[in-house]
């Protein structure tokens, strides 16, 4: 049984475990939406695992029923239309960077729904695991919106073109095993629990490895693709922050309210 047990108060958790420390997703009465609180508190969160030296390893997670089920529309709506930056504060890494804000491993074990921004958080990792249960989504567009937080690039990095559009342009969910046979999960385990403690032996695994070789392979592959991936990430919040403003983005919350499909009109 892994001990993880949240603060009833934290939007996000954070319990070291010798040399990894698990990074845990707390809101599960809302299906763990992440809002700005939480979006800051894992970027604070990575910050401290990247600057804590004893720290080999981290493992992103989400308590309760569901991983993520992405970015909580209401939450953001006001950040999003305004010119404000969601990350001023100094001691923070991007959980979403525009170019890999880690020098460090991270595993991220997923489970139930992840959606959305949720899928981009899995995304960002290097290692993924997910329980049989999860299902997986990426349907910003049937709402108004689009992949706002790096699924355009890194999606399409990782399962291919095709596949990553096929899902991508229709809001159709997949599975586990879809996401296997992609590329874009590395191991299934048949439960939540049993993830988490996968995901928890592949960080102990890397944590027991020496850790400049790490940092190491890890900097050398990030220069084989950062550079070329660059320009696009670094367009995403201007394109997301229009997105927002458009009366497409206005029908789809209305539609979504209203339990009736959405009428775009393209403006």
């Amino acid at each position: 049984m892994v001990d993880v047990a949240p603060s009833v108060t934290s939007k996000v958790t954070v319990k070291r475990r010798g040399q990894i420390v698990l990074i845990g997703i707390n809101r599960p009465n809302i299906q763990n939406r992440i809002d700005p609180e939480t979006y800051l508190g894992l970027a604070k969160a990575y910050y401290q695992y990247e600057h804590d030296s004893s720290l080999r390893a981290a493992v992103l997670f989400g308590h309760g029923d569901n991983f993520s089920r992405g970015i909580d529309v209401d939450a953001f709506q006001a950040l999003a239309t305004s010119e404000q930056p969601l990350l001023t504060d100094a001691e923070i890494i991007d959980p979403l960077p525009k170019a890999k804000g880690l020098s460090k491993p991270l595993v991220v074990v997923v489970h139930g729904d992840t959606w959305n921004m949720g899928h981009e958080l899995h995304l960002v990792a290097d290692i993924r695991i997910a329980a049989a249960d999860t299902r997986f989504g990426q349907d910003e567009n049937t709402h108004g919106r689009f992949p706002g937080g790096g699924a355009t690039v890194r999606f399409v990095r990782e399962a291919g073109w095709a596949n990553a559009m096929r899902f991508m342009l229709t809001g159709d969910h997949w599975s586990a095993e879809e996401a296997f046979r992609m590329g874009v999960v590395q191991k299934i385990a048949p439960t939540a629990e049993q993830a988490l403690e996968a995901g928890i032996e592949m960080a102990t695994k890397i944590a027991a490895c020496g850790p400049l070789g790490i940092k190491a392979t890890l900097a050398s592959a990030h220069q084989a693709v950062d550079l070329s991936e660059a320009e696009a990430l670094s367009k995403l919040e201007t394109q997301y922050r229009a997105l927002y403003k458009s009366e497409d983005f206005k029908e789809g919350r209305k539609a979504e309210a209203e339990g009736r499909p959405p009428i775009y009109q393209g403006r």
